[in-house]
């Protein structure tokens, strides 16, 4: 802690001595602290770690015990097998079992398997073609052969005298006829599973019952024994060359401490040339007279604890320490801070006169800012009214641009109409004549409602909404643009209605005002094609709840995405004559029925989709 205030003179002999016996005390209990959290991380650590190895130490003799159990059943089943019994004798059966051998080895993971006759020679293997083939040994001295021929089967570990690798010898023995024929062999090896505890990291290994090491994690321990072996024991093992040549030499370990059933503390050398701190477990493996042996270093397990408990005894120790000289410390400076307050004071009337000057000389220049704000707010209001005055012209713009787009289809269909009936009057044709004239009048009718529902932009509300038939909205917009795309309109394909509905589809709204948003929708898409040979508008009904959505989509080239993101506002356009108010017009349209309208371009086409009540 930092303090920067310095008590009186008059008391610095006593805060002296009393900053000395507050700083020794504080020495002694942090080295208490530090003590008493070394040993409490060791208690826990251990017992953590214990745990954590109990639970791996069971894992793998899971893992050994089914390792072991999957080849047991084999030398029983190959001993009841007539083909074995007929092998044991010299000849072509001897080597039609080594093929029926050969090919169980790779069915059942085993590493060799082969049968001896009663004489101790193989006559039969599943290595017959390599060429450390067993057929034609002799393996009358291995305890796995004479055991199994005398109390009918046999397990053994021992060192290949040809293969030179170590593994589980599995015997059995064959009878015919009540009479011992020989001994079927499963050799097992544990490679795999060394390789896995050999992963872990950790010393793991399993020794017999005399205390040879079998199966191991670390290679240079195989062979070597967990304690030493009485001369009179390993004179048997090196005669029968069970283990090869193996020194059956003590693994150096000392133990240290006793933690729990089968946990101890242990320095040992596992490692060549490094001893260390283990805890080591040891775990009978049932059904064989193993046991496992698992190694946990537990010096950095330790170290990491002690590291935590040392950080948490300091964390709650400086709290306490720090109150103290604060307590301390504000018992020096009591003195001083008197002097201090009174010196303050004093500086804050000062003070306090230097802010009232400053305080009105801001209320005058607020009071000046006020008055520039009230007379830009008048001007403000001008400008707002000039900005009312331009927005109407704006809408009058459009309403007038608007007109002239909405009318020009049917003024174009009119004319074409009106050339028709001068060339049937020149043909003398009446009939088509009075057709002719009676379009026209529909199309003059057509006009004034469009203009009628473009003036009705400057009232409020709309006509009331009646059911109309989605057919012939379609239909009056393909005759209002038959004139302008003759020849064109093939391209548009009416598919019948989807997903639930059924005959003449309606919705609510008015026919005019909805022709207005097809004919401008399929306007669009026609122009789209360009004159494509493959073009092709398509225009589809589906259900969509209490809406009905129709479709229009057509295989043009897309809109461009300059236009695509502004695309329902008014004058923006990509064609040359174009106003850009069409699909203004529509959505306007579309929003007064209850409607929504989308649109979905890419370079493969475009697709609008309107949604409308449901009628």
């Amino acid at each position: 802690m930092i303090f920067n205030d310095a008590p009186p003179s008059a008391s610095t002999v006593p805060a002296r001595k009393r900053w000395i016996a507050f700083a020794v005390v504080s020495l002694l209990l942090v080295v208490a602290a530090l003590l008493g959290a070394d040993s409490y991380a060791r208690v826990k650590a251990l017992a953590a770690l214990e745990a954590e190895a109990r639970s791996e130490a069971d894992l793998k003799v899971a893992l050994l015990r089914a390792t072991l159990e999957r080849p047991r059943a084999l030398p029983l089943l190959l001993s009841r097998d007539p083909d074995v019994a007929a092998g044991l004798k010299d000849g072509p059966a001897a080597e039609r079992l080594s093929r029926k051998l050969e090919g169980l080895v790779d069915a059942t993971g085993a590493s060799v398997l082969y049968a001896i006759s009663a004489d101790g020679r193989t006559m039969a293997a599943s290595n017959w073609r390599e060429p450390t083939s067993f057929v034609g040994s002799d393996y009358g001295f291995r305890d796995y052969f004479s055991k199994a021929m005398r109390s009918g089967e046999a397990e053994q570990f021992a060192l290949g005298n040809v293969s030179k690798r170590p593994g589980l010898y599995i015997s059995r023995r064959v009878e015919v006829d009540g009479v011992a024929r020989g001994v079927v062999v499963v050799k097992m090896e544990f490679t795999r599973l060394e390789e896995s505890w050999a992963a872990s990291g950790r010393p793991t290994f399993v020794s017999g019952r005399n205390g040879v090491i079998l199966i191991t994690s670390r290679p240079e321990l195989r062979f070597m024994t967990t304690r030493p072996i009485p001369e009179a024991e390993r004179a048997p093992i090196r005669d029968s060359l069970q283990f090869g040549t193996a020194m059956l030499e003590p693994l150096r370990q000392t133990p240290m401490d006793r933690l729990g059933p089968g946990a101890d503390l242990v320095v040992a050398e596992l490692i060549p040339g490094h001893r260390a701190s283990y805890l080591r477990l040891i775990v009978p493996v049932a059904t064989t007279q193993w046991q496992l042996s698992y190694f946990a270093p537990t010096d950095a397990a330790i170290a990491s604890v002690a590291r935590q408990m040392r950080l948490t005894a300091i964390s709650g120790l400086l709290p306490l320490l720090s109150f103290v000289a604060l307590m301390l410390r504000r018992r020096d400076l009591a003195r001083a801070r008197r002097e201090r307050e009174q010196a303050a004071r004093d500086m804050l009337e000062h003070r306090v006169l230097e802010r009232t000057r400053d305080l009105t000389a801001a209320r005058d220049r607020l009071q000046a800012e006020i008055t520039d704000h009230r007379a830009t707010e008048a001007r403000l209001q001008g400008v707002q009214e000039d900005l009312v005055q331009a927005n109407r012209l704006a809408i009058l713009g459009q309403v007038a641009a608007g007109v002239a787009h909405e009318i020009n289809q049917p003024v174009a269909t009119i004319r074409a109409y009106a050339e028709n009936a001068r060339i049937y009057l020149d043909r003398a044709q009446p009939a088509e004549v009075e057709d002719n004239l009676t379009s026209i009048a529909a199309l003059t009718e057509r006009i004034g409602t469009i203009t009628e529902d473009l003036k009705s932009l400057a009232r409020k509300g709309r006509a009331d909404a009646k059911p109309v038939s989605l057919k012939a909205v379609i239909e009056g917009g393909l005759m209002l643009l038959r004139s302008r795309f003759s020849g064109r309109l093939d391209t548009v394909h009416l598919h019948d209605p989807a997903d639930g509905l059924q005959g003449d589809v309606q919705v609510l709204g008015q026919r005019v005002r909805l022709e207005q948003v097809v004919i401008n929708l399929l306007q669009n898409a026609l122009e789209a094609l360009n004159e494509r040979p493959d073009g092709r508008v398509d225009i589809s009904l589906r259900d969509a709840g209490a809406m009905v959505a129709l479709e229009i989509a057509d295989n043009g080239g897309g809109i461009p995405p300059e236009i695509l993101d502004a695309l329902f506002t008014p004058f923006n356009t990509s064609k040359e004559k174009g106003l850009g108010l069409g699909l203004v017009i529509s959505k306007d349209i579309v929003t007064d029925h209850g409607g929504t309208i989308a649109v979905d371009s890419s370079p493969a086409g475009t697709r609008f989709t309107i949604l409308l009540k449901k009628a």
